[in-house]
């Protein structure tokens, strides 16, 4: 599986059962921490795949490093308590909390929400990756039609001939389109301030 998983507990033996379990069934624990200043600290450094965290611990409790963790590393975060009380689920309610274990913690419900949370945490990935690459073409596309009005209206062309001389410029300089686009907006701009 080759899955790394941090546990953050602040009870020994609860702490050690999660360890054994997890390894028994084929995940790396990566790292332990019994409060939520340690649990940030060795997210950041280790970078693990995904958090197991308890809610109640001393100095910073689970919820508000469970925030830290999952906005600032983008580190999905699976919530253990031994509380099922309505608020603590509300405030549980945000981005990458992929989940939430009452106690006692057993094998047959910690396994599979352990698996279920890192694949929530995969596809939510693959879905922000796809959104990033979706917002990234549409301002290429953004930028070239930007440099195709500038053509058209330089040269006194139609929209194929602009898209083409673009396209031309593109190949032979051996540069993408949207490269050439950012460099005709870039002349037009200076041309504007001169």
């Amino acid at each position: 599986m080759d899955k790394r998983i941090l546990v953050v507990e602040d009870e020994s033996i609860v702490l050690l059962d999660i360890t054994i379990m997890l390894k028994d069934a084929g995940f790396d624990v990566v790292g332990h921490a019994r409060n939520g200043e340690k649990a940030i600290e060795l997210a950041h450094a280790l970078q693990p795949d995904l958090v197991l965290m308890d809610i109640k611990m001393p100095k910073m409790n689970g919820l508000k490093a469970s925030d830290v963790i999952s906005n600032t590393f983008q580190i999905p975060v699976l919530l253990l308590t031994a509380f099922s009380q309505r608020e603590y689920i509300d405030e549980a309610k945000r981005a990458n909390i992929v989940g939430y274990l009452v106690k006692p913690i057993t094998e047959a419900n910690l396994i599979p929400a352990v698996e279920i949370a890192l694949l929530q945490a995969a596809n939510t990935k693959k879905y922000q990756e796809r959104n990033a690459q979706l917002d990234e073409t549409l301002t290429n596309r953004k930028v070239i039609e930007k440099a195709k009005g500038i053509i058209m209206k330089r040269k006194n062309v139609t929209e194929e001939t602009a898209y083409n001389k673009l396209r031309r410029l593109s190949m032979d300089k051996q540069l993408s389109m949207e490269t050439v686009a950012r460099r005709i907006i870039a002349n037009d701009q200076k041309q504007v301030n001169r």
